[in-house]
């Protein structure tokens, strides 16, 4: 079945499109693993987070506003930390990044991945010890792997023959010697879309292996011997289900690792296999477990050192979707219901395109309830747009929604914790929403809203 049909059956949908709109649904139902797992439909029939009534959210913090459950996020962070006992879990920032997140992970004692300045400044200023960060990114400037040598970042993850330079001057100058790890482009073409895979050939991360740019690389840094080469790293891409692709990086990669053994006599110590971990957005995705994450990998890994004849390296893997993901939801409200001549019911939200980019970015999938009450109306095939000016500012695609749905209810969409408070934009002057963090029945503001104050701000006319 497609997306979001589970539950109870509630009367026939017509008889127009494909057999999955024609279903029967309950639209009061909750597929759990779509939600934070501190999510539920109260007495009244509203949806209720860690015990707080979204109306009462709503009405104190507005709308659209992402709503954090911090409990659900935390122990994401202790299930990857119980998987990977041996391995270090770098919650890869450019998912959701803000002071509280920062200080979150860190206290559930997982390192921190940044790919930029920005994220840097925030990790520090959140008080994330330096030593537990890791620096990506295939552009970085001078200036931004200044400031990560001066803070003592724990290690680099090298994406240029330009970067080494800039690295090695910075280090020679400073009398420091800075650890490092090269980014291996292993030629897997993850099962995800086209912008989000990262380890094909043709795209800007790292260094080619069929091409001889990362063996090259390997050999540069360990002859100068002004860097610290700690291991090779991989990432093959974002929102993946099938661990095939990570056998064959794995397989790729520590072949590069027994070719660099082989050539300089140094068995490296330490192997990433990066992130990508897939979540549900619907009721379509299976992701795996962290538990059965770490055992594949685990496996894979094992394996292929001992047909490489390697010792088994320090394993590092990258979640960061799969933590932040589905412990966040954002919650709208509904302000213009639009039927469009029998064909489906456009569901206009108070939010849209600035605040959740992937569905026009990517055609990603998204689910959506009503959220402030049930309904024993008829469902009907709705489709929740934003209210910028484009046709395709688009949340969710396809979703059944109580036909009785009307201005003012509230409309939540699970799995948005991800890629959508880090991506959005003031696409016509819309502030951005804040995000708003709920544990034991108490709600705290991790960040703002934006006003209109703040976006003139910048403006000097």
């Amino acid at each position: 079945m497609r997306a979001h049909e589970a539950g109870a059956l509630h009367g026939e949908i017509g008889s127009r499109g494909p057999a999955w709109l024609r279903t029967p649904v309950d639209v009061n139902a909750l597929v759990p693993q779509l939600w934070p797992r501190n999510v539920v439909r109260g007495p009244a029939g509203a949806l209720t987070v860690a015990g707080l009534d979204v109306r009462d959210l709503a009405a104190e913090y507005g709308t659209p506003a992402y709503v954090l459950d911090e409990d659900d996020l935390r122990e994401r962070c202790r299930e990857f930390r119980a998987a990977f006992p041996d391995a270090d879990v770098y919650y890869a920032g450019k998912a959701f990044l803000c002071r509280a997140v920062v200080r979150m992970i860190a206290e559930e004692g997982l390192f921190l991945d940044v790919c930029t300045g920005g994220e840097l400044a925030t990790a520090l200023s959140a008080g994330m010890p330096a030593e537990r960060i890791g620096f990506h990114g295939n552009n970085k400037s001078v200036a931004e792997l200044t400031r990560a040598v001066d803070a003592g970042v724990g290690r680099i993850i090298v994406d240029s023959f330009t970067e080494i330079d800039r690295l090695s001057e910075l280090a020679r100058e400073r009398g420091v010697r800075p650890k490092v790890l090269v980014r291996v482009t292993v030629g897997v073409e993850a099962h995800t879309h086209e912008f989000i895979a990262t380890a094909h050939e043709d795209q800007k991360f790292g260094f080619s292996l069929a091409g001889g740019a990362a063996a090259a690389a390997a050999f540069k840094i360990l002859d100068e011997d002004v860097l610290e080469l700690r291991g090779l790293h991989s990432h093959i891409g974002s929102q993946i289900f099938d661990a095939s692709g990570f056998e064959v990086s794995a397989r790729r990669v520590l072949a590069l690792q027994s070719q660099i053994r082989d050539a300089r006599g140094v068995e490296l110590p330490e192997l990433d296999l990066g992130g990508g971990f897939g979540i549900a957005y619907t009721t379509q995705d299976d992701p795996a477990s962290p538990h059965d994450l770490a055992k594949r990998l685990r496996k894979i890994v094992d394996g292929e050192c001992a047909a490489e004849n390697l010792a088994v390296p320090h394993l590092s893997v990258e979640p960061g979707r799969a933590i932040v993901g589905p412990a966040v939801f954002t919650l709208y409200q509904a302000g213009t219901v639009k039927d469009v001549d029998g064909l489906r019911t456009y569901v206009s939200v108070d939010g849209g395109m600035s605040d959740n980019i992937r569905t026009a970015l990517y055609d990603a999938s998204y689910s959506a309830t009503m959220a402030n009450r049930t309904s024993t109306a008829q469902p009907m095939l709705a489709r929740v747009v934003g209210k910028h000016c484009e046709s395709g500012d688009i949340v969710v695609k396809d979703e059944f929604l109580p036909a009785d749905v009307q201005p003012g209810d509230l409309v939540a969409v699970p799995g948005t914790g991800a890629y959508c408070r880090s991506m959005a934009s003031n696409y016509n002057h819309v502030p951005r929403p804040p995000v708003v963090a709920v544990r034991d029945g108490r709600a705290r503001l991790i960040v703002r809203r934006e006003t209109e104050d703040d976006l003139l701000a910048l403006d000097l006319g």
